[in-house]
């Protein structure tokens, strides 16, 4: 986990994050069904959805996530290690409990999987950067669309992603303006909104990436939000003014690195 070096207070642990977002009335239905990992959760999450993550409950990059599907004799669990996506079979959920265990239950959240829509082939989610000066307002101040891989189970760039901008993306998507429009406006309202919330509950925050995924049925999801040092540096060299932007407000609070 990254040590800030500035001011800007963090939420930790998504599972708190999101149970925060549940008890307000405009994210909760944007919120996948998110819980902690024990033998009994696994089993009724199993029951209540297709596909499901296993992921961290502190933790970004993509490292340690796991994708658990379901087959006819058992279950199959994808991961990637050292950026290669392998998988394992499993006859029951208790042997992928057991499986699973050395990495600590307490530090692993289950986490209902949302079937990404795709450009071109491949699964993307967008980043929202939201940012405030002290004693200022919040702003949203840069999107980065995290492309995925083709058949890769995370987004990630440091798991073989790519970053494109949001006029990239719109742009491979086909959109006409209006949509694009509709789209941006969308992000830009709940982002807001997440921001205001989450804010309410941790004194000194400045600044929330907010990752949001629009599903193959065109819901809008919050996958996740990260309060502690969001990053944002690949917009150097692909919207740079974006980047500028972010910058500004981050040395208002003391954020010197990308």
């Amino acid at each position: 986990m990254y040590t800030k070096t500035y001011r800007s207070a963090t939420i930790l642990g998504k599972l708190k994050v999101c149970r925060f977002l549940q008890k307000n009335a405009s994210t909760k239905p944007l919120i996948p069904s998110t819980t902690s990992f024990t033998l009994s959760n696994l089993k009724m999450m199993t029951a209540a959805h297709h596909t499901l993550y296993i992921k961290p409950n502190i933790g970004s990059l993509g490292v340690g996530v796991h994708k658990l599907e379901p087959l006819n004799d058992g279950y199959k669990l994808l991961y990637t290690k050292s950026k290669k996506q392998l998988s394992k079979f499993f006859h029951s959920l208790d042997d992928v409990y057991e499986h699973l265990l050395p990495a600590k239950p307490s530090r692993l959240i289950i986490q209902q999987a949302v079937s990404l829509d795709q450009v071109e082939n491949r699964p993307y989610d967008i980043r929202a950067m939201v940012q405030r000066k002290p004693g200022g307002i919040w702003h949203l101040t840069g999107f980065l669309i995290k492309v995925g891989a083709k058949g890769k189970i995370v987004t990630n760039y440091h798991q073989g992603g790519e970053i494109w901008t949001m006029h990239k993306l719109v742009q491979r998507k086909g959109y006409e303006d209006a949509k694009s429009s509709e789209l941006i406006g969308h992000l830009t309202q709940h982002s807001l909104t997440v921001a205001r919330a989450l804010s309410k509950h941790k004194a000194g925050m400045f600044e929330m990436g907010i990752d949001f995924a629009l599903d193959r049925n065109t819901h809008l999801w919050i996958l996740e939000v990260n309060s502690n040092h969001p990053q944002f540096r690949p917009l150097k060299w692909i919207d740079r003014r974006a980047y500028n932007r972010i910058m500004r407000f981050a040395q208002s609070y003391g954020r010197k690195d990308d």
